[in-house]
């Protein structure tokens, strides 16, 4: 009851104070719109309304600043074709967080992907009406958000007073992003920034290892960053804060201490004292920040971090801790030799007609299509004639039942700087020599700068593996499940065959077919491997069909 008076005696005295006399003889309309607005935000009347002269625009725009503020809905985004559900995989955000444009609020996890709910506009969360492990659809309310910052509804009502200059960049927490559907932690690869370096919007600080792919851990605007809180070879989880980042004005004023000091030539043995000394030499400015701890700790990080050089001569080992990719291949490969029936067939490959081809028509094929005609579009593509043939092959078991697909994904396996990954071509039956020669080139292109993403390496029902660009005469590649076959080419050789009863020189490639013979026969293997042969030997047999 209180609450009320007091509003409807603010109400009166504001058209008291602000109105002219023509118009203090205002409808009651008026006067219950501004007992209303007044009544709703419970706070001094903002500062529009106590100028110069009263008029209905001002009173109309107090009340619209309520309605810009007013909570809105965050749904689930559309998730891909066919996909309508999913479970809330983790709340990122709690009620009362701030929130960016953009920003994760919230992840859901597909049977394929993992999806991002995130904000539309810079707001504060409201409510978070989903819990972890919650089947949502598309559509579903996930949280409600009020538009602009958490501290906006409580302004100061004073008439002129500005914002306190850098409130909107107080420092703030940069967190582990998303690492894509089913990885939850990885491992800290590098720290691409150190504390105290300013970096501009997007850039890469941070880089994190998993055991699929590399991810990056980008600035998210521009300013400095303060501080780590974690070092190289930690394993750290999404949603985890890493650094403390200062952006735009407040990072450059923070930057400035730590500029200084770096311009003076360090003593290398004592680092922390030198830069101590030189933030001491410099003339102390009456406003300046003082420069953040963690600015000169980072360089007795990095040298005891750093191991000691090995005299000449001596017998020493050392100790590399094992990447994430590589710990996860080994699993993967030794999993699949406990677990299948793995036998191999070999056979060998008569490559004059394929390079005698490649040599006659790769000047007007990159003419045309831009990229180079090599020798793997051509396997590719026998590869999917052949499954088609021999569907066991594109199968696999899953539990008592055997699952026969009836598309065709073959990935490659390409040696990566940080060990192998297998990018999958998708529907290679449909796809020209051309579609295939461009999609392996960006596959290599994103497997050296380790950009390549999850969708793009998983899904495969048949691999390729090119041991022959190595040099690798012959071996008996290992299936990678749950596939239930691989094909292993290796090096051409030019090597003495008969052909039409003489002994002459052909550029010869040995291949090798490994396969679980719990699903795949040999009858049925030995015929694939032939298949592929004829193909290749002959590569009109692919344009005739035959």
């Amino acid at each position: 009851m209180a609450t009320r008076v007091g509003a409807r005696r603010l109400a009166g005295a504001l058209l008291q104070l602000t109105a002219p006399r023509a118009h203090r003889v205002c409808s009651a309309r008026l006067y219950h719109a501004a007992h209303t607005a007044v009544s709703q935000t419970r706070r001094a009347v903002y500062v529009p309304a106590v100028t110069h002269g009263w008029s209905p625009a001002g009173l109309a725009s107090f009340n619209t600043s309520a309605a810009r503020r007013a909570a809105s809905t965050v749904e689930v985004p559309q998730m891909g074709d066919s996909i309508t559900e999913g479970s809330i995989a983790a709340v990122l955000k709690a009620p009362g967080d701030d929130v960016a444009v953009d920003e994760v609020i919230a992840q859901i996890e597909t049977d394929k992907v993992t999806i991002d709910v995130r904000s539309p506009v810079a707001g504060v969360i409201g409510e978070i009406l989903v819990k972890e492990g919650d089947t949502v659809i598309v559509g579903q309310g996930v949280a409600t958000l009020t538009e602009g910052a958490k501290n906006a509804a409580a302004a100061s009502p004073a008439p002129l007073t500005s914002a306190p200059a850098g409130a909107s960049s107080a420092p703030f927490g940069i967190q582990v992003p998303s690492m894509g559907d089913s990885i939850t932690e990885g491992a800290i690869a590098a720290i691409v920034k150190q504390p105290g370096e300013m970096v501009s919007m997007d850039e890469t600080i941070a880089q994190i290892e998993t055991d699929k792919v590399t991810i990056d851990v980008r600035a998210p605007v521009a300013g400095v960053v303060q501080s780590y809180m974690v070092a190289e070879g930690d394993t750290v989880t999404v949603g985890q804060e890493i650094a403390v980042f200062t952006p735009s004005a407040a990072g450059a004023a923070a930057a400035a201490p730590v500029a200084t000091a770096a311009a003076a030539p360090p003593l290398p043995p004592r680092p922390v004292a030198t830069a101590t000394a030189a933030a001491a030499a410099a003339p102390a400015a009456p406003a300046a920040a003082p420069a953040p701890k963690t600015t000169v700790s980072a360089p007795v990080v990095a040298d005891a971090a750093a191991p000691p050089a090995a005299p000449a001569g001596d017998r020493t080992e050392s100790r590399v801790k094992m990447t994430r990719l590589r710990k996860r291949v080994a699993e993967r490969l030794k999993s699949a030799q406990n677990t299948y029936a793995m036998l191999t067939t070999f056979n060998e490959i008569d490559m004059t007609n394929l390079m005698a081809m490649r040599s006659q028509y790769k000047d007007m094929f990159i003419d045309k299509h831009g990229v180079k005609l090599g020798f793997m579009s051509c396997f590719i593509k026998a590869a999917s004639k052949a499954l088609k043939a021999e569907p066991a092959v594109n199968a696999t078991i899953d539990g008592d039942e055997i699952v026969y697909r009836n598309y065709f994904d073959i990935s490659i396996a390409v040696s990566a700087p940080k060990g192998l990954v297998v990018p999958v071509l998708r529907d290679v039956d449909t796809m020209s020599f051309a579609g295939v020669e461009g999609s392996i080139a960006a596959f290599g292109k994103k497997a050296r700068d380790g950009t390549l993403g999850i969708d793009e390496m998983t899904g495969g029902t048949f691999t390729i593996s090119n041991g022959g660009v190595f040099g690798s005469l012959n071996g008996t590649p290992i299936v990678n499940p749950p596939q239930s076959a691989i094909l292993g080419m290796h090096a051409i050789v030019m090597r003495p065959v008969v052909v039409g009863g003489e002994i002459v020189a052909r550029p010869m490639m040995n291949v090798a077919l490994t396969y679980d013979h719990r699903l795949v026969d040999g009858r049925e293997a030995v015929t694939f491997l032939k298949s592929i042969k004829e193909s290749v030997e002959d590569p009109r047999r692919l344009l005739l069909d035959l």
